[in-house]
């Protein structure tokens, strides 16, 4: 299952030298319903992949979008509570939007810019496109790029689930589903099966020697689920030598406190221990597998978004 990302990476590479348009968010204001940098990327025929505002004003951009194919001129787009037109196509959020549409040509989006930002994000790379907003052009950025409109991409969000339990089973498909790749690590072979996890990736290392070879980056997350003690302190002590922006361990209250013991005992410090989210995930009531794996989910995005959890962001669609 592939996040929202590589659809539409795929989706630009099978269209590949069609005619096409890329609508981006410029700015928001208020509750819109996508945040600054979404993209749709619209084909000449009228298919499309992405999304600027989560289905309200998708049918003016593919208008848009079809007349800058025709043309290849760049076009501005806004919309918002006092706009006539948002009302028409059913903004529901109370907020406003600016969207860019863009050829997909030498003279707006270089195609070759797909690859540029998406081989950095799959290398753990931050990139940054800037776009001449007069001109309509865009390109890798540079020192000098302080006044056109910046677009940064991070690196692809991770997921490193070591212990191929239940609640792994349902947080790998979470995870798929929310555009953070999951790779879960157990070196038991009877747990990490095709059947267990089908469409998933599996690393059936030792979780110290998996992970460093992972090499996770500010854009993972490292979650514990073993239950195993062999395992799991081992996972945690390679998760600490990283700057992985989340790292859980399941359990109670008493078995994390017995655990932080056992890391102290082995030189692991204080601010080290903090970082730990233990036990994982939302204080949400969970009880079945699926609900703990929903909890730690909900957790996890709050983090690698930098988001605190349980607030909803200026961009949330309710």
């Amino acid at each position: 299952m592939a996040g929202e990302w590589d659809r539409f990476i795929a989706r630009a590479e099978e269209w590949r030298g069609a005619k096409l348009a890329i609508a981006t968010v410029l700015r928001t204001w208020g509750s819109s319903p996508l945040p600054r940098g979404s993209h749709m990327l619209v084909h000449e025929d009228g298919r499309f992949e992405g999304s600027v505002s989560g289905g309200c004003v998708e049918g003016e951009v593919l208008h848009m979008a079809a007349e800058t194919i025709a043309d290849g001129t760049t076009r501005r787009l806004s919309f918002g509570v006092g706009n006539a037109n948002a009302w028409e196509v059913g903004l529901p959020c109370g907020g406003d939007i600016e969207i860019l549409v863009q050829p997909v040509s030498a003279s707006g989006f270089a195609p070759e810019l797909f690859a540029s930002i998406d081989a950095a994000r799959t290398a753990g790379e931050t990139l940054t496109i800037a776009t001449d907003l007069a001109s309509g052009r865009s390109r890798i950025s540079t020192a000098t790029d302080k006044d056109d409109w910046l677009n940064i991409y991070s690196p692809s969000p991770r997921v490193l689930i070591v212990g191929a339990v239940q609640i792994a089973q349902s947080l790998a498909r979470i995870a798929a589903e929310t555009g953070i790749a999951p790779v879960v690590i157990d070196p038991r072979d009877r747990f990490l099966t095709e059947d267990r996890f089908p469409n998933i990736a599996r690393d059936g290392r030792w979780p110290d020697e998996a992970i460093a070879a992972h090499r996770p980056d500010s854009a993972t997350a490292i979650v514990t689920l073993s239950h195993d003690l062999k395992i799991d302190d081992v996972a945690l002590l390679a998760a600490l030598r990283s700057p992985a922006r989340y790292i859980a361990a399941l359990g109670s209250r008493k078995s994390h406190a017995t655990r932080c013991e056992r890391l102290a005992a082995r030189g692991v410090g204080p601010e080290d221990l903090q970082r730990i989210d233990g036990p994982a995930g939302l204080a949400i009531g969970a009880l079945s597998p699926a609900e703990i794996a929903l909890s730690i989910a909900a957790a996890m995005v709050a983090a690698l978004r930098n988001e605190p959890p349980g607030v909803l962001s200026d961009h949330s669609p309710i």
